[in-house]
């Protein structure tokens, strides 16, 4: 398992690079201050946030400011799963489950919860709560852990132009390769092709090429629980 890992660790480095480079040239959006911080904690529960500022034009920030597009930036991460991988990763859905697979439905990676919503005037979160999968050891099962994506808008200093921060957050995961063999195997494959995937999507949102929806969640924001909590600093 661990040269499997450190193979397709470099596979997605060399598609992303050329990735990159095609997306230079054709985006819409500006991508600034990627940044990544992951820490294990005593218990060996990861966090781990990939972040980035967007700068885009502010009519199309308007515009895409619904649950709809939120809904749509979610699809998008597990798009880009699927076509850095080459097919490999693919995501199977279902009205309460979203299934993480290594080809096919009986290899499930990771089995997440249906997508929980939160969206207000500034800020919107997509969550998936971490249910179980070969990825995540017992301890790590059944809802406690998470992935996220959190998108918050701001004012920026030229008015045709608005600024968002964007965080990719994994919470409170335990990994199986960390349990089974060992932290650093863990750290030095499975998180390390999670952190190189992570950037790529962000890079990826200079184009604004959002997938479709698969759900349709078209309520209006005012449906919609405001975000439950103040951002957690980064190095806690």
């Amino acid at each position: 398992m661990r040269r499997t890992l450190a193979i397709l660790a470099g596979l997605a480095a060399a598609v992303l690079a050329v990735r990159a480079a095609i997306l230079r040239r054709r985006s819409v959006a500006h991508i600034q201050r990627l940044d990544d911080h992951t820490v294990t904690d005593a218990s060996g529960a990861v966090r781990s946030i990939q972040s980035a500022d967007v700068t885009l034009p502010a009519g199309d920030l308007d515009r895409l400011w619904s649950p709809m597009y939120l809904e749509r930036l979610a699809r998008t991460y597990w798009r880009f799963l699927t076509r850095v991988t080459l097919g490999m990763i693919r995501v199977k859905y279902t009205d309460r489950e979203r299934f993480v697979c290594l080809l096919f439905r009986p290899f499930v990676l990771l089995r997440f919860q249906a997508p929980e919503y939160e969206m207000n005037a500034t800020r919107g979160i997509v969550r998936w709560r971490i249910e179980s999968g070969v990825l995540v050891s017992a301890r790590g099962r059944g809802g406690n852990g998470y992935l996220e994506i959190d998108v918050e808008r701001f004012a920026d200093a030229d008015p045709s132009r608005a600024r968002v921060h964007l965080e990719v957050e994994v919470a409170n995961f335990y990994p199986a390769i960390a349990h089974s063999i060992s932290r650093w195997v863990y750290e030095n494959t499975q998180s390390r092709i999670h952190v190189i995937v992570t950037k790529g999507f962000l890079r990826s949102l200079a184009r604004l090429d959002l997938a479709p929806s698969k759900v349709g969640r078209l309520a209006p924001i005012a449906a919609l629980p405001d975000p439950s909590r103040e951002r957690e600093p980064v190095g806690g």
